[in-house]
């Protein structure tokens, strides 16, 4: 506490030798963020750009990435700073901020993926009636409500921590998750645990069972369909269930470890801690850019493309070079 300016500080304590690893980490975390932030935008700026991909389905995956753009920018930048300072400390206004940014924003990742499935699943059962129910209008709804819902149920939250009083200082972390509930001097914790469940259910159970439900109905309808039916649906339903099922296995972490009593070796707690923050965002892209045809296509151009650049500035200056090498030096004369 720093009685002088009034500002409570808090010391993360899930680092393992860091002054050891320090630059190494620095490294590994500093080319994954760069990583994450060039794929990610450079799938958004093509769907963004390319007319053909203004369809619902692209929209939401650019929304999708877009939230792990944001996702790695709340985490990454002061993930750096900490790995190159003599002190992991950050404030609590701080650390409560970047928690309820994480959690609105993984909130957000289960609405949008709920989005996704809705959207596949009337483009499978109803094709015909596909472009009047998914209007403009419906998804901007669905864009707003999946960045608000979660936002707004954890308003609570920020309340709950600014008047909660602090009795313990080193947050057993790298950033600021779930654990900075174990910080505060509450001795009930009743309605603490009430109000996460409700937020676990509303944020993450409801749109999963929602997910579930509707991919099952889309298999039901596969199988009594068409072949080519069949190969649609696999084509563009299989990414939106990988990435499911990766951030959902990635969020059990959270919930597990995070919120319930488990002993874990402080090492496995990092590298887990790590794996959140370094598989998901980058994961992403790689499924959406590979797996979806569309957008696998326009990405082979623009690369195409740019190595074709690439190599004609190289020749051009190449033969330039070898203009100005062979051309006679007339004042010499």
């Amino acid at each position: 506490m720093n009685d002088e300016f009034n500002v409570t500080y808090i010391t993360f304590g899930g680092h393992i030798e860091l002054e050891k690893y320090k630059f190494l980490y620095f490294a590994i975390m500093f080319t994954a963020y760069i990583l994450i932030l060039c794929s990610n935008s450079t799938i958004v700026c093509l769907i963004w750009i390319k007319k053909s991909l203004h369809e619902p389905m692209y929209i939401f995956i650019a929304a999708l990435l877009l939230n792990s753009v944001v996702f790695s920018t709340n985490i990454y930048p002061k993930l750096l700073m900490d790995f190159l300072s003599e002190k992991q400390i950050t404030t609590h206004l701080l650390c409560s901020f970047q928690g309820i940014i994480y959690y609105s924003l993984t909130g957000s990742e289960f609405f949008l993926l709920a989005s996704m499935a809705y959207d596949r699943y009337v483009s499978i059962s109803k094709p015909l009636q596909y472009h009047t129910i998914m209007r403009k209008a419906t998804v901007k709804i669905l864009l707003v409500l999946a960045w608000l819902l979660p936002a707004c149920q954890l308003v609570p939250s920020a309340i709950i921590s600014n008047t909660s009083q602090i009795c313990n200082f080193t947050l057993n972390g790298i950033f600021c998750n779930n654990a900075i509930s174990k910080l505060y001097c509450v001795t009930v914790r009743t309605p603490y645990l009430i109000y996460g469940v409700l937020i676990l259910l509303n944020t993450i159970f409801l749109p999963l069972l929602f997910i579930l439900f509707t991919y099952t109905k889309i298999l039901i309808i596969c199988y009594r369909s068409c072949r080519e039916v069949r190969r649609k649906a696999a084509q563009t339903c299989l990414p939106h269930l990988l990435v499911l099922i990766s951030f959902t296995c990635l969020c059990s972490y959270d919930i597990i470890i995070a919120r319930v009593e488990i002993n874990l070796s402080q090492t496995a707690r990092f590298i887990m801690t790590l794996q959140v923050v370094l598989y998901h965002p980058l994961f992403n892209p790689i499924v959406y850019g590979l797996k979806m045809k569309e957008i696998s296509q326009h990405l082979r151009r623009l690369f195409c493309h740019c190595i074709l650049c690439v190599k004609t500035d190289v020749g051009s200056a190449v033969i330039s070079f070898a203009i100005q090498v062979q051309r006679p030096d007339f004042s010499a004369e």
